[in-house]
């Protein structure tokens, strides 16, 4: 039988992979975790960055009375009972007439946990442009755009996500990530919360920690694992690590530096409303001393037993996670 620390490794190799683990237990609110409900407590938007051959993007005509007539990336709201990936082809094929598939995710906006956007780069593969023939209420028409010529814009914030899509498609800077299909009851994040403690002898290799949880019970610490904080109406995805950090790291929190250095994948599935409507991030976080604090041998103390310190011995996976902090070879997070 596998021990725990083999277990521990396996599952981190999982998550730097972009792959996903049920969310068993949360630890920011292990006694008061209520679901989120679709449209309710949460609003989900997908919006697309599809290009042609000649690198040309999708664009809608938008037929809602607020924005009658200006254009902007296929995009609409999710529908209770849909997948992410879902939502994503719906909202296309209604708006542009357009069949796809995603690349990857490009990016996720959010403005705290009752609003999360995302922003896929995709490909198509069949239908056809919409015609001002086939107008509706979803969208007057669909073109493609050679983004020079003059076009009347819903908003401006698209053109730093065509930008970011180009740039992909030359050169990707993270690995392809599509949402794993695992329900989740809550808008939650699982932390892969990392400290490098650099040694003084240039000879000797960094030595990497990470923050684990210990579940109750006599025997915690060989049942820790990754923590799991739940984003409330009041924290957002990513200020629910700076939380995490304030709580359980208080005597040197005014001396970190914490750095949210991405996304590594996230888990939906969506079919049961009110049951399966939550998010689960898997992200990587960098935590360090700033420029003020002492040159300490350990990571920052923890107040309290309910977290732990586990050093990485394992040379490949520390090899991995340190490659992904030093190059920040992450999808990236917004606040809005």
């Amino acid at each position: 039988m596998d021990s725990w620390k083999d277990i521990l490794e396996e599952n981190v190799e999982r998550i730097l992979k972009g792959e996903g683990l049920e969310v068993k237990e949360c630890d920011s609110a292990r006694d008061q975790v209520q679901p989120v409900t679709l449209r309710k407590d949460v609003c989900y938007i997908v919006a697309a960055v599809i290009f042609n051959s000649k690198e040309e993007v999708l664009m809608v005509q938008e037929a809602k009375t607020e924005c009658y007539g200006r254009w902007y990336l296929p995009a609409g709201r999710m529908e209770g009972g849909e997948s992410i990936l879902e939502a994503l082809q719906r909202e296309v094929k209604e708006e542009a007439g357009i069949d796809c598939q995603p690349v990857t995710i490009l990016l996720v906006q959010e403005q705290g946990p009752q609003w999360v956007r995302f922003i896929f780069l995709a490909e198509v593969t069949g239908g056809s442009l919409k015609t001002t023939a086939e107008a509706d209420g979803e969208s007057l028409q669909a073109q493609w755009w050679d983004r020079e010529s003059p076009l009347p814009l819903r908003g401006r914030d698209i053109l730093s996500l065509i930008a970011a899509g180009l740039k992909y498609l030359q050169n990707p800077w993270f690995q392809a990530l599509k949402p794993v299909d695992i329900p989740c009851q809550v808008i939650c994040q699982r932390l892969l919360l990392t400290f490098v403690t650099s040694r003084s002898d240039s000879s000797e290799e960094d030595r990497l920690w990470l923050l684990l949880s210990n579940s109750k019970g006599e025997d915690a610490r060989s049942h820790s694992h990754l923590p799991v904080e739940v984003s409330n109406k009041r924290c957002t995805v990513t200020w629910a690590v700076l939380r995490l950090v304030k709580e359980c790291m208080s005597s040197s929190y005014s001396r970190l530096n914490v750095t949210m250095c991405g996304i590594l994948g996230l888990q939906h599935n969506g079919r049961v409303l009110g049951k399966t409507d939550g998010i689960c991030f898997n992200t990587l976080v960098f935590l360090e001393y700033s420029e003020e604090g002492p040159e300490i041998g350990g990571p920052p103390l923890l107040d309290g037993d309910c977290y732990r310190w586990q050093e990485v011995t394992n040379q490949r996976l520390r090899a991995k996670m340190l490659q992904r902090i030093k190059e920040g070879s992450v999808l990236p997070v917004h606040s809005l």
